[in-house]
């Protein structure tokens, strides 16, 4: 008699027991839920694009290398000449790669919470131990307690988030940098935020032998390519490099990057607008009545409302889709995110807010 398999004989318990990132499905909705740029790019670079699709030889497989883009993307974004460069298919990617090659039995990856979920669940595909450390009820940085679980545990990795997703809020530098004096591994901070931010610890790579830096254009306009980079000492770079599959990034996101990072003072003027709209936003969020507003330094804001999940519902019966955070951590218990979109998109999003806050007095 054939044995009939499942995957309780075979998938490793942990994975079992996660549950697969849930993307919702937005068609058709005004789109605050996932820290996109709003704005589309302007139609003579739109063209530019078009014809390189039409060109593009995606008949053979891309540079392994990338060596252009690489060169563009050091001068768009001002990554020195001595630091090593590796590309990913987005950041995760790039986290990834990194919890597979430290992933030694009894390695610790350890991060703060609440922060990117990826940096959990990847560490659970990698089987590394996940320790995370909370945050302060502000969301700032409990560096005592971030020193002792140093201390304990001597993580091979440690993922901060500058400025934090979902909070919104860069931690205090100084903090950061007791933590990358104190760790025996390498800590990666990831920027992912940086446009919007008007902070980097980018100047900080030369000074710490085992800090790296992380970025990704999604958040400028390009989340549709999926380009994620990490920038650091060769040293550490060399041997991410062994993990990484070959062709990751294909021929459209290498020729399309190039070409708009040809622009990058579009990017960066849509990001202007961003964090225009931004504080616009948070002037009005703050004026309502029951509503508790957290800082942000990220294209997004972080906000407490009673009966979250029941506002957040409302609001998606209206067609608008943002973050429900509530339950998802202790610190974050009837918390919604909202992505900054553009000024009509926002200007919805707030009436349609203040007129269920009205109707639930």
């Amino acid at each position: 008699m054939n044995r009939v398999y499942h995957p309780t004989d075979i998938i490793r318990p942990e994975i079992l027991e996660l549950k697969a990132y849930h993307v919702p499905p937005a068609t058709g909705m005004i789109k605050l839920d996932a820290m996109e740029n709003p704005y589309t790019l302007p139609q003579n670079l739109q063209h530019d694009i078009a014809h390189l699709a039409g060109t593009a030889p995606i008949n053979r497989y891309p540079d392994p290398n990338a060596a252009d883009l690489k060169s563009a993307l050091r001068k768009a974004l001002g990554i020195p000449e001595s630091m090593a460069l590796m590309l990913g298919n987005g950041s995760d990617e790039i986290i990834q790669i990194i919890a597979m090659a430290t992933a030694k039995p009894g390695a610790v990856l350890l991060s703060v919470e609440p922060a990117f979920v990826m940096f959990r669940m990847i560490a659970t595909f990698a089987n590394l131990q996940y320790v995370g450390i909370p945050l302060k009820k502000d969301f700032s940085l409990d560096i005592d307690a971030m020193l002792d679980a140093i201390a304990e545990h001597k993580p091979a990795i440690i993922f901060l988030a500058y400025p934090n997703n979902p909070t919104g809020n860069l931690f205090d530098k100084k903090d950061i940098l007791k933590i990358i004096e104190a760790t025996p591994g390498i800590v990666v901070i990831d920027e992912a935020y940086h446009a919007f931010a008007d902070a980097s610890m980018i100047g900080e790579l030369a000074n710490y032998p085992n800090l790296l830096l992380m970025r990704t254009l999604s958040k400028l306009g390009l989340a549709g390519l999926r380009l994620g980079l990490i920038a650091g000492r060769s040293i550490w770079l060399n041997e991410f490099e062994k993990i990484r599959l070959p062709y990751n990034v294909s021929v459209l996101t290498q020729h399309i990057t190039q070409i708009v990072l040809h622009h990058m003072d579009v990017l960066l003027a849509q990001a202007e607008q961003i964090k225009t709209e931004r504080s616009r936003m948070i002037t009005q969020l703050s004026a309502m009545n029951g509503l508790e507003i957290f800082p942000s330094d990220a294209n997004f804001i972080l906000f407490r409302v009673n009966n979250a999940t029941k506002i957040f519902q409302m609001l998606k019966d209206k067609g608008i889709l943002i973050k429900n955070l509530d339950s998802s951590h202790t610190l974050l218990d009837n918390c919604l995110r909202v992505t900054v979109g553009t000024f009509d998109e926002n200007t919805q999003f707030i009436a349609a807010l203040q007129n269920l806050l009205n109707d639930n007095n």
